[in-house]
């Protein structure tokens, strides 16, 4: 079963990172469309701005989402080089940590899931989709990044900084 979960985490990863590349790719051939369409023919596609716009939102908080378990997330490591001799303090602090990500998590989403309710209602301008298309990956990606620092708490796993615990 322990194998499962990395295989499982690493076709997460590998999803993002599509879901990402597709989200970058329509966004880059849109605006150069555009920019064509501008600048060549005077007039451009009023839509371009506003998909850009949504999927750049995606794009961000799936990429804030896949870089959580990897810890690529900024770190202020100075303190924790300073634990590195002191187990239980280190251990004590990783609890610390966890909490305070599982509460600003719990506090993003609570607003985020409000946006949503508010966007449920009113649509964009130019495409017509839903409003709540905005603040949902900022929801989901709140939801995402609490569940799985709720399971590392549980684990008691160590904190993974990814980068060998270096003063930033």
């Amino acid at each position: 079963m322990s194998t499962e979960i990395p295989v499982a985490v690493g076709r997460a990863q590998r999803a993002a990172q599509i879901a990402m590349a597709a989200c970058l790719g329509v966004m880059a051939v849109s605006v150069f469309i555009n920019v064509v369409l501008r600048y060549g023919f005077g007039n451009g596609i009023a839509a371009s701005e506003e998909l850009s716009r949504l999927l750049f939102v995606w794009m961000v908080f799936i990429g804030a989402t896949a870089a959580y378990p990897a810890g690529e997330h900024m770190a202020f490591t100075s303190l924790l080089a300073l634990l590195q001799k002191r187990p239980l303090a280190l251990a004590a602090m990783t609890v610390l940590i966890r909490l305070l990500v599982l509460s600003a998590c719990v506090m993003v989403a609570w607003g985020a899931w409000q946006q949503v309710v508010v966007g449920m209602g009113s649509r964009s301008v130019v495409l017509e989709y839903p409003a709540a298309l905005l603040p949902l990956p900022v929801f989901l990606c709140a939801v995402a990044i609490g569940v799985m620092a709720f399971i590392e708490l549980l684990k008691r796993s160590p904190l993974d900084l990814g980068h060998g615990v270096d003063v930033e």
